[in-house]
């Protein structure tokens, strides 16, 4: 049995697509998973399952999720040891404030059409002033907002541009560490 983190987008922010955890974990056990956890009421949900593919497995939550609350929102699946990937990955560790930095976390890997198309949103809001910067690795983009995320042109922008080819969801670093922490039974 593999641990992995599902993080669904949207849901609890502004009075919009309410989800009460103790509801989410039971549609999540629901579809035979196990040790089922939530963290914090943003969307984050841990659970064990022998099933691997991550795809599968996010459509399946998705599908759940719809069915029993009547909303439609992406969920992007991680594994506990691509989590783990990703947290090694960070080209933004200096950064010492751990809310300047995120994981916007793909359901795929970017093409090259998205990746010229990111890269044109950094240098139009660099063009603007903004210091933030975004380097993708596979299925995510690392983040550095050293002014603030909820200022930032270019993650304001960088969220429009994913919203379109397929599921994006963003996670501070402070979160996506406790993610792990909690895969690993230190929560």
């Amino acid at each position: 049995m593999a641990t992995h983190v599902g993080l669904l987008r949207g849901i609890n922010v502004g009075g919009r697509n309410k989800v009460a955890m103790p509801a989410l974990r039971d549609v999540v056990a629901s579809l035979g998973h196990t040790g089922v956890t939530t963290y914090i009421a943003s969307g984050n949900v841990l659970f064990s399952t022998p099933q691997t593919g991550t795809g599968e497995l996010a459509q399946a939550l998705e599908a759940a999720i719809t069915s029993a609350f009547g909303i439609s929102v992406p969920v992007v699946v991680v594994s506990r040891d691509e989590l783990a990937e990703i947290l090694r990955g960070n080209p933004y560790r200096d950064e010492p404030d751990d809310r300047r930095v995120h994981v916007v976390f793909l359901s795929g890997e970017p093409t090259s059409d998205l990746l010229d198309r990111i890269a044109n949103v950094q240098a139009a809001a660099a063009a603007k002033g903004s210091r933030d910067l975004v380097t993708a690795a596979g299925r995510v983009m690392y983040l550095h907002t050293p002014d603030g995320f909820g200022t930032s042109e270019l993650a304001q922008r960088l969220l429009r541009v994913l919203e379109k080819p397929g599921k994006a969801t963003a996670r501070n670093w402070a979160t996506a560490t406790k993610l792990l922490a909690l895969c690993d039974g230190q929560g």
